[in-house]
């Protein structure tokens, strides 16, 4: 296996690849992603996320408001995206103070477990 980086529309994605020499087949099958929809253009005002610690998603879910800005000093506690999932709106709130790096949400998108909302450093 190798680890890669990849970059799709200024979002950096951590993904594994086996490498085979054509010859056999895997142990066993794997089953394909579910293709995401397109991503929406990154906010302007976004740094490159690989620019800082990212705080991910817990949830699949649908962005319902992101109360910061980027260059905005939070501190340990304060809401940094509200993120809607199974109709209970959840607060996804900074673990310590930071300035927001990046943000890679907008309002309204759907995200995945693990998908970067907001980068700080």
């Amino acid at each position: 296996m190798k680890n890669l980086k990849i970059t799709v529309n200024g979002v950096v994605y951590d993904v594994q690849v086996e490498e085979t020499d054509g010859s056999n087949a895997p142990a066993a099958p794997v089953a394909a992603a579910a293709p995401k929809a397109a991503a929406p253009a990154p906010k302007k005002d976004a740094a490159p996320v690989g620019d800082g610690e990212p705080v991910t998603s817990p949830m699949p879910g649908t962005i319902v408001n992101v109360p910061v800005k980027v260059g905005q000093a939070v501190k340990a506690g304060d809401v940094l995206v509200v993120l809607e999932a199974m109709k209970m709106e959840n607060e996804i709130k900074a673990a310590k103070d930071a300035t927001v790096a990046s943000i890679a949400v907008n309002k309204g998108e759907t995200v995945n477990t693990g998908s970067v909302l907001v980068t700080l450093k």
